[in-house]
């Protein structure tokens, strides 16, 4: 039996390729990636929970590969999800907290059963930032939950942000814990772990993943996607988790057919693709000078592999104050009718009653506060303000119509770059899909990455381009350890 470091950033192809020689079965490589969270896991606290199955299951896939085959690329492959993803099995779904940590859901979330049926071993779940970074305003880190603590960033433990709120599916994947893992965004909650940990981060169009089984914030743009170490093993996650539930009505309007993501890959070539660059001072003014430089050398790159790079173009609504409402209201609808679906063994079942438990176990529960819960509490729960139902318009109109569709119109544009995630926000209210690439580091060794957005159903012509310019940089190195 090989070493691990035999398979430390292999591909799924890779992997999937050993595997059908015999190189290396299904149930080595989970044993060989529990071994790294041993080693390395202590200092990131990036995975919470270990699924005590997974072993089983993939001697179990080794099995069926020998008398059926593989029942497909991702057969045997091992992977993470995040702490908000249902599992109906022996691990816990918390979204981080204390006060659902004995929580079992009664079975798997939609895009779960996906992956167990293309042959995915869940290996286990990750850490976040509490709620989903919906927790408190009173610096809160990313990355920290009372149940799993403060997860680091590999590249600079304690020196660099770890983004969040997918941020142990970020420091797990970076760190060669797991082959790929699935986070969830509501508004850079993807792209920001992955531009920070050197990973692609697929935002998909809200509507392409099920959310159903997902412990929500906002029903207007939560979604989830897939994190990995390249666009190919991003795609090959996509793909599988792609599918219409009759759970989640809005996964009913996707306008393509799954398969077209893996055609996409094919089809990569940034030549002729015209990209524009949103260089408002929201954005510039957040980058320091090392990862101007870095975006700087970015951009040429991608003039360089043939694009039309259109500079300086701008979103007409990127500099109006936008509102909260829509997040603070839909929160509390969303959780308290999570919570009413849990077995009657979760004692509390509504946002008010978390509130007080919190309250209860302050000196556990709450090294930050809570003061975002509070703020969605005072809300009705029956989504008939005022201020929500005006914000709930304004962000459909001034993200798409008086907002990304028109710089893309005008500017006869494919996609929009950003610099890290810091172009999330308006895509996000949209729905709109985005895709992180690595795209370099600073001199002090911080990840930065590249964000490219299109309009919805998207997704293929971001891959053509993502897939692009990671072949023609090869930006990623992993961290050292």
């Amino acid at each position: 039996m090989k070493d691990i470091t035999d398979y430390l950033e292999a591909t799924i192809e890779d992997l999937q390729e050993k595997m059908n020689k015999k190189e290396v079965t299904a149930r080595e490589l989970t044993l060989y990636y529990l071994k790294r969270i041993a080693t390395y896991d202590q200092s990131l606290s990036s995975v919470l929970e270990i699924n005590p199955e997974a072993v089983h299951i993939a001697a179990s896939l080794d099995v069926e590969r020998e008398r059926l085959g593989a029942r497909s690329v991702l057969h045997g492959i091992p992977i993470l999800l995040k702490d908000n993803i249902d599992t109906g099995d022996k691990m816990h779904t918390s979204a981080g907290t204390l006060v659902l940590g004995h929580s079992y859901a009664k079975k798997d979330a939609f895009l779960v059963q996906k992956l167990r049926d293309a042959g995915v071993v869940i290996l286990g779940k990750t850490n976040m930032s509490e709620w989903a970074y919906f927790m408190s305003s009173e610096g809160m880190p990313s990355g920290y939950s009372a149940r799993g603590g403060q997860t680091n960033n590999p590249y600079g433990p304690g020196k660099f942000d770890v983004g969040g709120s997918s941020s142990g599916s970020g420091a797990a994947i970076a760190s060669n814990l797991a082959v790929a893992a699935v986070g969830t965004e509501t508004s850079g909650s993807i792209l920001s772990p992955a531009s920070q940990n050197s990973l692609v981060g697929i935002k998909p169009t809200v509507g392409l993943v099920s959310r159903s089984g997902i412990i929500p914030l906002s029903h207007t743009q939560d979604t989830a996607g897939p994190m990995a170490r390249t666009v190919r093993d991003a795609v090959h996650l996509l793909h599988v988790m792609v599918g219409d539930d009759k759970e989640d009505v809005i996964t009913s309007t996707c306008t393509y057919p799954s398969t077209k993501l893996l055609e996409a890959l094919n089809d990569a070539s940034l030549v002729g693709k015209r990209i524009g660059v949103v260089r408002n001072s929201k954005i510039m003014d957040a980058l320091d000078q090392d990862k101007k430089v870095v975006y700087e050398k970015a951009l040429k790159q991608l003039e360089d592999a043939g694009a039309n790079v259109i500079d300086h173009v701008s979103i007409p609504s990127s500099s109006r104050e936008w509102s909260y409402d829509v997040l603070t209201h839909e929160f509390k609808a969303n959780l308290n009718a999570y919570l009413a679906r849990l077995d009657a063994s979760v004692a509390n079942r509504t946002l008010k009653e978390i509130i007080k438990w919190n309250r209860e176990n302050k000196e556990t529960a709450l090294a930050y506060g809570q003061s975002l819960l509070e703020l969605s509490e005072l809300t009705s729960g029956s989504l008939t303000e005022t201020d929500y139902l005006n914000a709930l318009y304004e962000d459909d109109y001034y993200s798409k119509r008086a907002g990304i569709d028109v710089v893309l119109t005008d500017h006869e544009l494919d996609a929009l770059v950003f610099p890290n995630n810091l172009g999330a926000a308006i895509p996000a209210k949209a729905g709109y899909p985005s895709l992180t690439v690595p795209a370099g580091y600073t001199e002090a060794g911080e990840p930065v990455g590249v964000t490219f957005t299109a309009k919805a159903w998207g997704e293929p012509l971001l891959i053509e381009i993502a897939e692009a310019y990671e072949q023609a940089t090869k930006a990623r190195r992993p961290p050292s350890l």
